[in-house]
């Protein structure tokens, strides 16, 4: 007698090899639904293209687990990490113009919305007050996502201030650079803030007041060229690219192909440009260490 083959069951040896389905294959019962399941976002390195989640990366500091990349880092998330604790932001009150009326594919306020919306940053540059290991001072950190990390007016009044506030507050002030140059959309009044800020630095220098750069990736333009080079003690993290013009510029000018690592933090390091290369882990406890003895602190 012929046996009926029903979904879902194994055949038993005596079945005729006609009525069989393919060897080890199981008929489902019914139509499986498929259900979704949540899964953390995560981010490639760009190095050696590790899957890393954002929680992972975050608690790591942004340096990869896998290969030791040191990824870029928002300014916030560096300044909130740097401190031990914040005081108060500063310089929330300047908004940037639009002098010259400028308009490329896009009008300037259109480009300002744009950056704005893109980072939930009002400008390329954040300031803070707080404290790191005990001892007050205050940082500020340059979002590359805005707009390139640009200097425009609002950057230089937002440094200026920091300047002034350390010396009314008698501490040191740490620069976190990462840019690629002066803005060109505010003109003149963009290239004014290498001035401004050169001179505000100069006014912490005369009160003896140290001044320390971190140079992250990448730092280039007019923001090299002023406030980035002139700390009284310049540390770069590890890779991170440093110069004024661009490595395709300087080649289509001396027509000579520039290898590796030209213009790394490295290289630099080599060639007495930099104090030295801090890794990202080390850096909190080196510029604290550094700012002691700079002040003469216990």
């Amino acid at each position: 007698m012929n046996q009926e083959v029903k979904p879902g069951k194994v055949l038993s040896p005596s079945t005729p090899w006609t009525k069989r389905p393919d060897p080890g294959i199981e008929v489902a019962d019914e139509q499986q639904i498929l259900k979704a399941t949540f899964t953390e976002p995560t981010i490639e390195c760009p190095e050696c293209h590790a899957l890393v989640t954002r929680t992972a990366i975050s608690f790591n500091a942004y340096v990869c687990p896998q290969c030791d990349e040191h990824l870029r880092m928002k300014a916030r998330d560096r300044l909130n990490w740097f401190f031990d604790n914040v005081v108060t932001e500063l310089g929330q009150e300047f908004t940037a113009k639009d002098p010259l009326k400028f308009v490329d594919s896009k009008p300037y306020p259109d480009r300002m919305r744009e950056a704005q919306s893109k980072t939930g940053e009002t400008e390329a540059l954040i300031a803070m007050q707080g404290n790191l290991n005990g001892v007050d001072m205050i940082a500020c950190a340059f979002e590359f996502d805005f707009m390139g990390g640009s200097m425009g007016t609002v950057v230089g009044d937002r440094f200026v201030q920091a300047a002034e506030l350390a010396i009314a507050k008698r501490q040191p002030l740490i620069c976190f650079a990462a840019s690629g140059g002066a803005r060109m959309q505010e003109g003149m009044l963009s290239l004014m803030q290498m001035a401004r800020t050169s001179a505000a630095i100069q006014k912490l220098k005369d009160a003896g007041l140290p001044y320390i750069v971190v140079l992250t990736h990448p730092v280039y333009g007019g923001v090299t060229a002023s406030l980035a080079m002139l700390g009284d003690i310049h540390i770069a993290e590890p890779k991170a690219m440093i110069g004024f013009a661009g490595k395709r510029v300087i080649e289509q000018t001396v027509r000579e192909t520039l290898e590796e690592p030209f213009q790394r933090a490295e290289y630099l390091l080599d060639h007495g440009v930099i104090d030295q290369i801090v890794h990202r882990h080390a850096l909190r406890d080196t510029v604290s260490r550094l700012v002691s003895k700079l002040m003469n602190l216990p």
